[in-house]
């Protein structure tokens, strides 16, 4: 026919729309660049994309009575058009009276059910397929052309073009090649759609997870929930945005430290330095040098300017660590620049002022020290605007397994060893241990009992007669693993017992445990966890030693 298109494309640039349909990855824009390219054409009068989706208007569809189910249904999500009576606006618009199909229903309806493409040359008066006659004589529409949007075998929608002129079979191969493509650029908007949404909801449920940790660990480095660490938390959160110099009281080992470092964090001088000080660690002759500062040649050694902590820290916070150890000569020099805030470096004249907020640790009574002479008291007054007295481990034993499951997934990531599981039976040991090294010494405890364990069975190492009576009895099966004698031949028992014997320790363990645990054997609280072993040997056990299992438990 003179007028068919068997001998140009749908598109004036087929190969360039291709290119464009795989490169956009937003499916908005994707469904406007393809349909608007297709409208490009001089032939082509009105191109539509409707995609399959859930019912969503089957009150007001003019084709609910034709709609098999009303539970899905095709949406028209693209238009565009010329034509030659009415504002092109009019046919870019999704909306009228085939802005829904139902599957199945006329020409789109039956593409999208059959999934087969669909040709009709000529769309003359009295066709089935023609909804509106009036429509196709008013524009001039003799041919249509609708191809199935599928892949990967889903049917996702159908691609229609109005033309005015006959469709022929190389257009329609050509619309069939787009609608390929279509399809496959649709999939993959899909899935980066898809992939944005879940990433959103990534990111808020990360957002809701750091929230919840910072409430539940307290705060920053600060881990545990108990009652006595949440009144330290509290005060931290008081003094933090001030300008107060904050004193931390506590034992050694504590974490006074950790405490000096959120004070800073929530300060309004975070993103100013802090500087550390050991004062326990510097020589008696260089504590000047390290606080104030020098001059080249101030004394032997001094070999160029050298700022001191002061200094560094102008701006922002000095945390002056074991501050108990600073001579009684210095703490009045030290008390001039908490007061006035100006120093001179050694063998200096210059007067130089600073800005420091000061937070000082100790494990000493300085009232007491103060009072008997070794702590001047107006220092003593100076630093101590507002305490905070950090508790030992024994007073907050309820963070032991939040501290102790903290440590042991540190120290295997560092040791490059699988993270040991934590029995009942193992907590109930530690917590019955004094811990007077505090946190300290449960992380190198920790560390060095995940050292000397079996890969399948973590023993703790505390120290020898730690625990009392009762803790020994419940922590049969995972008592501590004491590290080789250093000399001499092995250590001889004071009684031998028979294996009778040790049969009937076994049993009355075991019957112990499983009173502790009301017969329960496996799972959560059960009589395995708190051993430290398997449910399967446990109830081997029981058979062996003749113990029925839930009975009088």
């Amino acid at each position: 026919m003179a007028d068919a298109w068997d001998n140009e494309p749908v598109v004036t640039n087929g190969p360039q729309l291709l290119l464009e349909l795989a490169h956009e990855h937003q499916m908005d824009h994707l469904l406007t660049l393809l349909v608007h390219r297709l409208a490009e054409s001089p032939r082509v009068a009105l191109a539509r994309i409707w995609l399959k989706r859930p019912g969503d208007r089957c009150g007001q569809c003019r084709m609910r009575p034709e709609c098999p189910n009303q539970t899905e249904c095709l949406h028209l999500v693209a238009s565009a058009g010329q034509s030659r009576d009415l504002p092109d606006d009019r046919w870019n618009s999704i909306d009228g009276d085939f802005q829904r199909f139902p599957l199945g229903v006329r020409k789109v309806g039956w593409i999208a059910a059959n999934g087969q493409p669909l040709e009709i040359p000529n769309l003359g008066i009295g066709n089935p397929w023609i909804a509106q006659p009036q429509w196709i004589q008013r524009e001039g529409i003799t041919g249509f052309g609708g191809q199935p949007l599928v892949h990967r075998g889903e049917i996702m929608g159908v691609l229609a073009v109005f033309a005015r002129g006959t469709i022929g079979e190389l257009c329609m191969q050509w619309l069939r090649t787009i609608a390929n493509h279509a399809a496959a650029a649709l999939a993959t908007a899909r899935a980066f759609a898809e992939i944005e949404s879940l990433k959103r909801q990534l990111e808020s449920e990360n957002e809701y997870l750091r929230e919840e940790v910072e409430r539940r660990s307290a705060f920053g480095e600060l881990i545990g929930q108990s009652a006595a660490l949440q009144q330290v938390t509290q005060r931290i959160d008081l003094v933090a945005p001030t300008t107060a110099n904050v004193l931390i009281l506590g034992e050694s080992g504590t974490g006074k430290e950790l405490v000096a470092r959120e004070l800073h964090r929530r300060s309004l001088r975070a993103k100013q330095p802090l500087i550390q000080v050991n004062c326990a660690a510097i020589p008696r002759e260089l504590y000047e040098s390290e606080f104030f500062g020098h001059v080249r040649g101030a004394f032997t050694g001094a070999l160029r300017d050298r700022m001191g902590r002061f200094e560094l820290a102008n701006g922002g916070t000095l945390f002056l660590d074991e501050i108990g150890e600073i001579p009684l000569e210095l703490q009045a020099k030290l008390l001039r620049v908490l007061q006035e805030g100006k120093l001179e470096r050694v063998g200096e004249e210059r007067t130089r002022s600073v800005d420091v907020r000061i937070i000082a640790a100790t494990n000493r009574d300085l009232r007491q020290e103060a009072d008997a002479g070794r702590f001047r008291p107006d220092l003593y007054y100076r630093l101590s605007v507002f305490p905070i007295e950090v508790p030992p481990l024994r007073d907050r034993l309820d963070d032991l397994p939040l501290l102790a499951e903290h440590f042991l997934e540190r120290t295997a990531r560092q040791l490059g060893r699988p993270k040991p599981r934590l029995t009942r039976a193992v907590m109930q040991q530690m917590q019955q241990y004094h811990w007077p090294g505090n946190i300290r010494e449960l992380q190198h405890i920790l560390e060095r009992s995940l050292i000397i364990s079996a890969p399948d069975r973590f023993r703790v190492d505390l120290p020898s007669g730690s625990t009392s009576a009762a803790g020994s009895n419940l922590s049969a099966g995972v008592e501590s693993a004491p590290l080789p004698a250093a000399s001499g031949g092995p250590a001889t028992p004071r009684e031998i017992l028979t294996d009778a014997q040790l049969r009937q320790i076994e049993a009355e363990n075991l019957r112990a445990a499983m009173k502790v645990c009301r017969g329960k054997v496996s799972g959560r609280g059960g009589v395995a966890e708190l051993l430290g072993v398997k449910p399967t040997t446990v109830f081997s056990r029981l058979k062996s030693l003749g113990i029925e299992p839930r009975v009088d438990f």
